[in-house]
């Protein structure tokens, strides 16, 4: 099979905290010189794509914005054509609450205007949103998440991530979510795709969680492989009902598999 796209997560597979993993870069110019088109997927919703874009400059990988997408963009552009009517109320931090207005989706602080509610990674979460979050759900409020993910991996370990903020909504409120928007969601895949612009047995799909990313790949038929740079180590493999292609230690050692794919 050719090579043609390569989906590539970041936190985790490309660099960690605010440095690049070991190797990362270079097997991003491998994946480049064989002719295969790059794309940079996140779940993270806490930062723009300009702002991925930028820190991946700095770290050495030449990165446009439009080679960049994220759960919050997503979940925008979604929102945008199904439901942009609503009135949203964001669990969530700013760039997201930006993402949602750049779309013209109205955004407030106030539950009683509220008629959709979007949950995502909020470091500083507290008792004040989820009873705002309480006063706004009803039967007809649109309630989606960004991403499904527990924890997010940083420089030194890993925090919560947005399945904290989504599962203490769903318990205080009794609602479960009408949609997750990012990694392993169809709506984040069909973004990814119409971006590459690929057939997904032309892609691979590169990342550090089984879950989410490499779930994501083997549901749409691309070639998945597993980096052990992120929150996913050998151990977690033995019994894992989801299974990648091909484990290499690094996304450095890309060039090593390429041949056989």
């Amino acid at each position: 099979m050719t090579v043609r796209g390569a989906i590539l997560d970041l936190d985790g597979t490309v660099y960690r905290g605010d440095a690049l993993l070991p190797g990362a870069d270079d097997g991003i110019a491998t994946l480049r010189e064989r002719g295969v088109s790059v794309l940079f997927v996140s779940n993270k919703a806490i930062e723009r794509r300009e702002r991925y874009a930028e820190t991946l400059g700095r770290l050495g990988v030449p990165c446009e914005p439009a080679d960049v997408v994220t759960s919050a963009t997503v979940t925008a552009d979604f929102l945008a054509r199904n439901h942009p009517e609503r009135v949203c109320y964001v669990v969530g931090e700013e760039p997201l609450r930006d993402q949602l207005r750049d779309v013209g989706l109205a955004v407030t602080d106030n539950p009683d205007e509220t008629t959709a509610i979007v949950a995502s990674m909020d470091r500083e979460f507290d008792y004040a949103a989820l009873s705002d979050a309480l006063d706004a759900m009803d039967d007809e409020t649109v309630f989606v998440a960004t991403n499904p993910d527990r924890t997010c991996p940083v420089a030194d370990g890993e925090i919560p991530d947005a399945a904290g903020m989504v599962g203490a909504i769903e318990g205080v409120t009794g609602r479960e979510l009408d949609r997750v928007m990012g990694k392993p969601s169809e709506t984040m895949l069909n973004t990814a795709m119409d971006k590459l612009d690929l057939d997904p047995a032309e892609c691979l799909l590169v990342g550090d969680r089984l879950e989410t990313d490499v779930e994501m790949g083997n549901r749409a038929g691309m070639t998945t492989v597993l980096v052990l740079t992120g929150v996913t180590d050998r151990t977690d493999l033995d019994g894992a009902s989801t299974r990648p292609d091909y484990v290499i230690d690094s996304l450095g050692a890309i060039g090593e598999i390429l041949p056989q794919i």
